[in-house]
């Protein structure tokens, strides 16, 4: 039976099963924390169906005043590096930020982390101006189904995603796709997205679960459930065993964690970091990579490895100290 049939008869079991020996052999059991590192709070687009973004943009009357401040930023990046957790990527809506800014941003933060950064900034034809501050260049599909897609994210086409992940593996950058489950697809539409792994040569794949924002045409629709979204990745792993596959979930689906670490996931993201870091959410995801039986990289409950008087740039000391504060003063 085909892995797509398998999802559809719900043979969860078998498919968690064999994924897991999987990652195991071919991973090992490491799970690694990942930090999206977000720029701007705008998006130029702002017509993504699910998006937050899409219901604040009619709000925002100075798109500039989204922007975070660089700053800011980097004293992010040094605490995600104090803390042993990865950087997925930079990560912000269309037209915050210019390229040459974004370079500088990303060299900044290699500088700090010794690690270049993946990027997940929109389409873009620019990516001859970066170089090796840059590790990969993720294409946020959400819905690989072309039909879905265009009715979800109207103004960025699949066709254009692919051919700047195409130029991006031409200039030797790592390729990435994010998915969310949850925005009206079936178990045979994950057929889309394993051709377009193969075809694209994808790296690494982020899968999301639907969040459902207020003001959007998905503000009452049910998250997934948790055991389709590890079915989905399961299957995934299975076909595609040297995938580097991050799931994301939310706060309020924690339980998710181990169900997906056994699917195959290599790293966990998108954590409200700074609200839970040192607190029992931060402990439960601690627990939920020791009972899939699995080791983590880095800490989400170590206060004390924030404090350090090792800064890299005097100017980032007020925003780090502003960061610890957050994470200590709320315990």
């Amino acid at each position: 039976m085909n892995l797509i049939n398998k999802i559809k008869n719900h043979q969860t079991l078998e498919l968690l099963e064999e994924a897991n020996k999987i990652t195991l052999a071919v991973h090992g059991n490491k799970i690694t924390l990942e930090r999206a590192i977000f720029l701007s709070w705008w998006c130029d687009k702002g017509d993504c169906a699910f998006c937050y973004m899409s219901a604040q943009k009619p709000k925002i009357k100075e798109p500039e005043k989204a922007r975070r401040k660089v700053e800011s930023v980097l004293a992010e990046a040094e605490l995600t590096k104090r803390m042993g957790w990865n950087i997925e990527f930079l990560s912000g809506g269309y037209g915050s930020f210019k390229t040459h800014e974004i370079k500088n941003i990303a060299q900044n933060i290699k500088s700090i982390t010794g690690k270049p950064v993946w990027l997940n900034l929109g389409i873009t034809n620019e990516l001859e101006e970066y170089g090796n501050e840059i590790a990969g260049i993720t294409g946020a599909v959400e819905v690989a189904n072309p039909e879905l897609h265009r009715k979800i994210c109207p103004s960025k086409s699949i066709e254009d995603i692919i051919k700047m992940l195409e130029l991006a593996g031409d200039l030797g950058f790592k390729k990435s796709i994010t998915i969310i489950l949850g925005l009206g697809e079936t178990p045979e539409d994950t057929k889309y997205m394993w051709d377009l792994i193969e075809d694209v040569g994808i790296d690494r794949v982020t899968f999301y679960s639907l969040n459902p924002h207020k003001d959007t045409i998905y503000e009452n629709s049910p998250q997934p459930a948790s055991l389709y979204y590890a079915c989905v990745v399961a299957a995934t792993r299975i076909k595609f065993p040297s995938l580097e596959i991050v799931t994301g979930t939310w706060i309020d689906n924690l339980a998710n964690i181990g169900p997906l670490i056994i699917a195959g996931a290599n790293g966990l993201t998108k954590f409200p970091l700074f609200k839970m870091f040192g607190t029992r959410y931060g402990k439960r995801v601690e627990e939920e990579v020791f009972w899939a039986g699995r080791e983590l990289q880095g800490t989400f409950t170590d206060l004390e490895i924030l404090k350090t008087d090792d800064v890299p740039k005097k100017n980032l000391e007020p925003f780090i100290k502003r960061y610890v504060d957050r994470c200590i003063n709320k315990n």
